[in-house]
């Protein structure tokens, strides 16, 4: 889901493996939490600037903490317990493939059946890809898509349907071949969740509710921020908006929900991590969600992750092993096996972590999109109980985030330094308007209001935006709602000094994955 860039960052892969054989290492006889976890996690919060957040810990099938530090929202002083639900954002990609282990179990579909068959007119821009793609691949990063292409489709919120959004995967480019390479996508993922209607008749939503969420009497979990009523207590999303810390809008993601539109809270997300630690053995100890083959094929790695040398601050976090499993990412640490996750949606990120070696299970849901919270947080946690030394995660993580941050601004800042100002566009303003369409998103309208372009996204309502020029045939959008990270956009012409085409891409490198400009190609309609 969006804001998952700087949190995928630093899961990457060494080599091609099938199994991997730890060398044996003592299993932690450590039951209760850090005793100095409040004081960490306050100086995380204070750190990073967030307002509030939750953690679940979950030793040997039982919840040793499920608290809630901080205020839901800023400015009102109402705190953050362990039913607070916040939005998990990719961490519902676990939900997912587990509802479809369990229909895997039933024998009502197979990892390996052909998407066509379960989704009859499923076609991919690729025709041997679109015969040849299983279940298995739409939830294993592979397509050979681009990281994050189409998202555009589905976030900021858009007008297209679920069955809409599938239908225009036919007109998406891929960037590599197919199966060769792993690229984060989250339309794919989607498109997995809609095979559950096709096969059981019941809608994502109806199924996850029913089988997974009453079950486990989830009762602090939805499935969609429209569901909240103002009664509910959940956390208000938070984003820092020209150098601030603001209260935002939700962004609901109901058309690509099985990605990543799940709300949750810290007691039932603890009561999600035992499930897993125990295979999919429901509370009564008896019924299974999902089989104990299931839960391995999951854990087991289906696609190699690279694996880069990380930052100084983190080198002890390297692993030798990264791959990515059905819905969990899967890497080492110390000898050990962890199976985790991230998640962001505009507003809020989470970490879920489970040491299956150690029947261990960390849960942190923020209310605020710093990711350097929940790591620092979780690897406080983690070493804790590995009885490893301790480490200022907290210093770590932020000397990475500032280095980062500062990396980008000096990229921004020589863009400005040495663009030409003095440069002006080599057409009236008004042959730029127009009605211009991409392939894969449709319609975009650039119209001239008074002395300046504006540039709208017909399909997606708050992508509205003020064009400035930069430099010759360069313009910068600048949106009108503040969450949409600002894009360049440049026109191509043809012989005759007609607008042949404009792509488009982020200003800021940092810029999240989801605002995939770059695989926008800008046609001008009356040329279709």
């Amino acid at each position: 889901m969006p804001r998952l860039s700087r949190l995928l960052s630093t899961i990457s892969a060494l080599t091609q493996i099938c199994f991997v054989v730890f060398l044996a290492a003592p299993a932690t006889t450590q039951t209760s939490p850090p005793a100095d976890l409040d004081g960490y996690v306050a100086r995380s919060m204070k750190t990073f600037d967030v307002p509030g957040l939750s953690v679940a810990i979950v030793k040997d099938g039982k919840v040793v903490l499920a608290k809630g530090y901080g205020v839901r929202k800023l400015g009102d002083p109402t705190p953050v317990d362990q039913y607070t639900m916040f939005g998990i954002g990719s961490n519902t990609k676990a939900f997912t493939t587990a509802a479809l282990a369990s229909l895997v179990d039933e024998g009502k579909l197979s990892w390996d059946d052909p998407v066509y068959q379960r989704l009859p007119g499923f076609v991919m821009y690729d025709p041997y890809v679109s015969h040849e793609m299983t279940i298995r691949d739409l939830l294993t990063h592979r397509s050979g898509m681009g990281l994050g292409e189409g998202d555009l489709l589905a976030f900021p919120k858009t007008t297209y349907t679920r069955d809409e959004i599938i239908s225009k995967l036919r007109y998406m480019k891929p960037h590599s071949s197919f199966r060769s390479r792993y690229a984060y996508d989250n339309l794919l993922y989607m498109t997995a969740g809609q095979i559950i209607p096709a096969v059981t008749g019941q809608s994502w939503e109806d199924y996850v509710r029913e089988r997974i969420f009453k079950p486990l009497g989830m009762m602090h979990s939805n499935l969609s921020v429209t569901e909240f009523k103002p009664s509910d207590n959940y956390a208000a999303a938070h984003e820092r908006l020209d150098g601030k810390l603001q209260v935002i809008e939700f962004d609901p993601v109901d058309n690509i929900a099985p990605a990543g539109s799940i709300n949750s809270s810290a007691a039932d997300m603890a009561k999600w991590v035992i499930l897993q630690l125990n295979h999919g053995l429901l509370p009564d100890g008896k019924t299974r969600l999902f089989s104990e083959k299931q839960s391995r094929e999951m854990w087991t790695g289906q696609t190699v992750l690279p694996i880069n040398d990380p930052p100084p601050q983190l080198a002890a976090l390297k692993a030798n092993f990264a791959d990515y499993g059905l819905g969990w990412f899967l890497r080492d640490y110390k000898g050990r096996k962890l199976v985790g996750h991230t998640g962001g949606v505009l507003g809020a990120v989470s970490r879920v972590l489970l040491v299956p070696e150690e029947n261990l299970g960390i849960v942190i849901l923020t209310n605020a999109e710093e990711g350097a919270a929940f790591e620092s947080i979780a690897q406080h946690i983690l070493d804790a109980y590995l009885s490893l030394p301790p480490t200022d995660w907290i210093t770590a993580f932020k000397a990475v985030k500032d280095k980062g941050d500062q990396d980008a601004a000096e990229i921004v800042k020589k863009a400005a330094a040495e663009h030409a100002a003095d440069s002006t566009p080599s057409l009236p303003l008004a042959k730029y308007a127009g009605t211009y369409t991409d392939d894969w998103y449709g319609p975009i309208t650039i119209r001239l209001e008074g002395d300046r372009l504006v540039i709208s996204f017909d399909h997606t309502p708050t992508m509205i935006g003020d064009l400035k020029h930069w430099q010759y045939e360069t313009f910068k959008a600048h949106w009108r709602d503040r969450r949409i990270e600002d894009a360049y956009i440049t026109f191509s012409h043809n012989p005759d000094g007609s607008i042949d085409s404009a792509k488009m891409e982020a200003v800021s490198p940092l810029a999240d994955f989801s605002f995939d400009y770059q695989d926008l190609l800008l046609k001008p309609a009356s040329a279709k």
